[in-house]
């Protein structure tokens, strides 16, 4: 977390390093539907339901659709309103009966670890474990822990380097003051944006440990002048007043859609007329068949967090539900984009 000049952008792009881990589950998933599920040969059979796939193979709906979203964005399924059909790709390779059929090479893979937590997510709906110290935990609770928040903090943190210089290269926050990241982390979104806006103050509001956390980061920075840190929880705590920007950077998706509506509620009710909502993180297209970098970074969420990543047309729905205006979305870097929306 060393200081240097955050206007400063790399002249290389690191989206293909941040693929590789940001996709690591992916491979996970496909195995688990193949060779535990069978998804795949019964799909081949007949279309189906979201609700349909979820009673025919015992599985939760939020690691279903995460599930389904992947197969979607890999060419293997095709969605028509609420029903998915299986393509010629699906048909020839992963159907039981076709000469072409790759079942048994997925086969081997069916005792693997990984497989196994994430049919235990599947079946289950919850979080799987996390794979550290902290292996008794998901990464809500992990989070409690001062060794761990400082090691998941500090990753987290370099990749805000990069991806916070991008978003503030293309959010125009011009005649903004005041910036309230909520549950920012480290500080570094709040970092790059008061960096690349002379005018702009901040506030990162994070609950123990990650706030004590936050505040060396920003000092180390030499930003502490421009950015306080609050304590408080995001869900049971009121805002601090005077912000008119609310930045979720990174939030939303780690929690499901009534906590997300829970955030956004918030937001809008402590935000001034005028004032401006930012959502930044992975987002999937308005049908929710890719782009295939997202649909394989939900696949890490849904399995260690109670989130995953959502298409636009969910978040606009949700945004415009809690009486947000003016909806837009627009790519940053590292295949992540925004959401902004204004209270009216």
């Amino acid at each position: 977390m060393a200081s240097f000049d955050l206007t400063e952008l790399p002249k290389s792009d690191p989206t293909p390093l941040l693929r590789y881990r940001d996709g690591i589950y992916a491979a996970d998933f496909l195995a688990c539907a193949i060779v535990h599920l069978d998804l795949f040969s019964w799909l081949a059979e007949s279309p189906a339901s979201l609700e349909e796939i979820c009673e025919h193979c015992g599985i939760h709906e939020r690691p279903a659709d995460v599930l389904m979203t992947l197969a979607c964005a890999n060419g293997l399924v095709e969605r028509e309103g609420d029903r998915f059909s299986a393509t010629e790709l699906c048909r020839e390779h992963l159907g039981r009966n076709s000469p072409w059929a790759l079942g048994s090479y997925y086969a081997s893979l069916e005792d693997r670890p990984v497989v196994k937590e994430v049919l235990t997510v599947m079946r289950t709906g919850k979080p799987g474990n996390w794979e550290s110290e902290m292996a008794e935990a998901d990464w809500h609770e992990a989070m409690e822990s001062a060794e761990f928040a400082r090691m998941f903090t500090a990753a987290m943190d370099c990749r805000g380097v990069f991806l916070g210089q991008k978003l503030a290269g293309e959010l125009d926050l011009s005649g903004r003051t005041r910036l309230l990241d909520i549950g920012g982390g480290s500080g570094i979104y709040a970092c790059c944006l008061v960096a690349a806006n002379e005018g702009l103050n901040a506030t990162v509001f994070e609950k123990p440990p990650v706030d004590k956390i936050a505040e060396s980061a920003i000092s180390e920075r030499e930003l502490n002048h421009r950015i306080e840190v609050v304590e408080g929880d995001m869900f049971r705590d009121a805002y601090p007043d005077d912000h008119d920007v609310h930045l979720l950077s990174n939030v939303l998706h780690d929690w499901d859609l009534p906590e997300v509506e829970i955030l956004l509620r918030k937001s809008y009710n402590s935000l001034p007329s005028g004032g401006l909502v930012v959502a930044h993180e992975t987002f999937l297209n308005e049908d929710k068949s890719g782009p295939r970098a997202v649909a394989e970074y939900s696949t890490v969420l849904v399995a260690i967090t109670q989130g995953r990543c959502y298409g636009v047309a969910e978040i606009r729905a949700v945004m415009e539900g809690v009486g947000f205006a003016d909806v837009q979305q627009f790519e940053t870097g590292g295949d992540r984009s925004a959401i902004t929306a204004t209270r009216p």
